[in-house]
This record gives structure tokens, sequence and C-alpha cells, in this order.
């Protein structure tokens, strides 16, 4: 689906589209729903090559998973080289019947661009383009190259994206010196923060063992439920940390308990538990691990619900790679985009390391990232939006940076 939807209001402004929203149309009438990449490199190549820059498009796969096309193109062989990172895969849409607009058709009413991806992320990589492109157009110039790494799988499972185009580039000696990744960071308005950092993230499955029997003879049996119950509890009661300067308070969700017991008169032999841990600086992903053993530990040792029983028998699975925590302490690259905002937006940025985890968990080990992007109200919902005014101020402030970066890197 790449047009309007029948019985939708297609109408848009009269007004001509600005040339980030002209950009960010184009891109979201491509349905780039994670791994799929709907036409929306083929958008932004054609126009990136016609701006100068030396676009490589990659396929990378690995097992278990599928293939992800990704982007990379450079303007300039100088270095520094600033990097703009983003990518235009999308979340599925959901009901597609509860929307008001068609969900790939990037209608335009009351001030707002309508789409899939207007905000999460297509609308950040609209405006960086939006701000290069009139930049060349005014003749300015850049002491250094200028760059941007698209990614098709931000949204999925994150292995055939960004971590492997960074692995690519390392192979063949392309050098990022700092990074600027467009996820929507604005809580409520532009300029309310910028992201310097994110909690690490765990994700795993208990699966606690019991055993099966009727449910008029509980003494023949011991309820799996039981144990999985008083381990939740103490994963869940008691606090990890009370924050630090730089990051909230690690907390740990359950997010369910499976039985796999459709029957109403039999004990459960096992129950299920998976959860999501983001931790804080307190912790290594090592020493978070650590800690949730010992609480399951301590769980499977009550004997609360099962008086008179051994500890309850438990194993853990996490899954693979774990999101590291880490903090972006580069005042060069933090520093200009906050003067950035602040001249275009006449707001301090709040240097925030909440939400959840994003690419930048893997560029932090190839160089300095700084998350800026737009408001993040509506993203993954129905009806996502934008505000065309904020597609301006957006590409106004990257604009800003990028002169704001390469003055102070010549000059340093």
């Amino acid at each position: 689906m790449t047009g309007p939807l029948l019985g939708f209001n297609t109408s848009s402004m009269s007004e001509p589209l600005s040339l980030p929203a002209q950009i960010l149309r184009d891109l979201i009438r491509c349905p780039s729903v994670t791994p799929e990449e709907g036409g929306a490199l083929d958008v932004l190549q054609e126009r990136l090559e016609r701006l100068g820059f030396a676009v490589e498009r990659r396929t990378s796969s690995a097992p278990n998973t599928p293939d992800v096309e990704n982007l990379y193109a450079r303007l300039g062989t100088e270095s520094p080289n600033l990097c703009f990172a983003g990518h235009t895969d999308v979340v599925p849409v959901g009901d597609e019947a509860a929307w008001s607009a068609p969900p790939f058709g990037a209608e335009v009413r009351d001030g707002f661009m309508y789409g899939r991806g207007a905000v999460d992320m297509k609308g950040g990589i609209a405006c960086f383009i939006a701000a290069v492109e009139e930049r060349l157009a005014a003749g300015k110039d850049a002491t250094g190259s200028i760059s941007l790494l698209i990614t098709g799988d931000e949204e999925g499972p994150a292995i055939n994206g960004t971590r492997a185009v960074l692995e690519w580039l390392a192979e063949k000696g392309e050098v990022i010196d700092v990074c600027v990744l467009g996820e929507p960071t604005n809580p409520d308005m532009m300029g309310d923060a910028i992201k310097i950092g994110r909690r690490g993230s765990i994700s795993g499955e208990i699966l606690v063992h019991g055993v099966q029997g009727h449910a008029a003879y509980p003494h023949l049996a011991d309820n799996a439920s039981r144990g999985a119950t008083a381990i939740a509890h103490v994963l869940m009661a008691e606090p990890y940390d009370e924050g630090t300067n730089d990051f909230q308070p690690t907390n740990l969700e359950v997010t369910s308990i499976d039985l796999d017991n459709p029957a109403f008169n039999v004990v459960p032999a096992k129950a299920r538990l998976c959860f999501n841990v983001r931790f804080n600086d307190t912790y290594t992903a090592d020493s978070m691990k650590a800690e949730i053993e010992r609480r399951c530990a301590l769980g499977a040792a009550n004997t609360d619900l099962r008086p008179g029983r051994d500890p309850v028998k438990f194993e853990i699975e996490y899954q693979a790679r774990p999101s590291h925590v880490f903090l972006t302490r580069d005042e060069a690259l933090v520093d200009a985009l906050s003067v950035a905002v602040s001249d275009v937006t006449g707001r301090k940025a709040e240097l925030s390391t909440g939400g959840g985890t994003s690419d930048g968990r893997f560029i932090k080990d190839v160089c300095p990232v700084a998350e800026f992007g737009l408001v993040g109200q509506t993203m993954h919902q129905v009806d996502e939006r934008v505000a065309l005014e904020d597609l301006e101020t957006l590409t106004a402030i990257y604009d800003r940076f990028i002169d704001t970066y390469f003055e102070r890197a010549a000059s340093s």
C-alpha cells in the first residue's frame, strides 16, 4: 500500500510543503515495516546522490533472522566525519481501520502530517537531509565530512542493522568521529531533551519446576505457580537502587507468567516467567545478572506459599546480547547540540538518559553519540503524526548544530 485508501479524508493544506515535509511525505509513503525496505532507501539514495553523497547499500544477514538492507552515505572525505544515524523501518500499523488517515498516505491536516514513522523516525531523517540540502544550496562549507547511517532493523531484532553496518565500516577503515541519532527525544515540545545515554537492558526467562497433580490432592503435588509467585515478588518488591546523578532508578518488570495449563483441576508442574530489567550505572550487565539470580534464590527458598517444602527448583535463560548502560561525556558534541537547541528554540534542553534502548548502544562503541529528534508523543500509536512546524524547527536545529560542531572542530 503506497497511496491513499478509499474512505479516508485525503485533503491537504493549500500552502506548499516545506522541504523537510516533502522528504518526509515521500518516506512515509514507503511501507517499510521491519524488515521490509519498502522503497524508503531508494528515496534516500536518489536524493543523496543528487546532493553529491557517495551512497552504498548493503544487505546484512545472520542465522534465524531476516535479511536487512541498510544504507551508508558520505559527503566529503576529510575528517572529522559527523554522522547522522537513523532508521527507516517502522512498526506495524495495528488496526488500520482505527486510523483517521491512511497509515502510509502522509496526509496533511490541521498543521500535522499523519503516517507511520512520522516521528519514529522518518521525520528526523527528513529534517537532517533537508538541513544538508539547504546548506548546500546556500553555499555553506563543512570543514570535514557529513555522513548518514540508515538502517532497516531498529524496530526488529537489531542484528542486521546498525551493528552490522558498523562492523562493515570498521573492516573497510571508515572512521566516524561523532554521531547524532535522530530518535524522538522530546517528551512535550521541541527543545525539551537531548539524550546523552541510556540505561542497560536485560531480558530473560525463568522456568520454575513443580510436581503435577490433582487439584483436590495438593499434598501429592507441588504447584509451580506458588514458587513462581514467590520469585516474581522478590524480583519486583524491593528497589534495586535509588538512581544516580545521571540515571533514574533500576527497575525490573515481570512481563509474562505462563502456566500452559488449560485444565481447571490439574496442579501445574511448570511456570514460565519472562522479565525485562532496565539498569543504571550502579550495575554492569554481569553484576545485574548476579543480583537477579540472588533474588531468585531468595524467592525459591521462601516457603510462605509452600509450607514444609524444599526450595523450588528454577532455571534462568537470558536473551542474547544485553544492552549495556552508557553515558556520553563528549563536551564538543553535547555542547554543540545544546547550543543549537538554545539558539533555535530559546530553551535549555535537559540532558536525559531516560526511555528505552536505541541503536546508540551500538554506536557508543565506535564514537561519541547523542540523540535529538522530534516530539515522541504519538510514536507507535494509531494516527502517528508530526507538527509541520516541528519539522522546520528540527531542520533549523540540525543546521545550527552542523555549523557549531564544525566551527569548534576547526578551532580546536
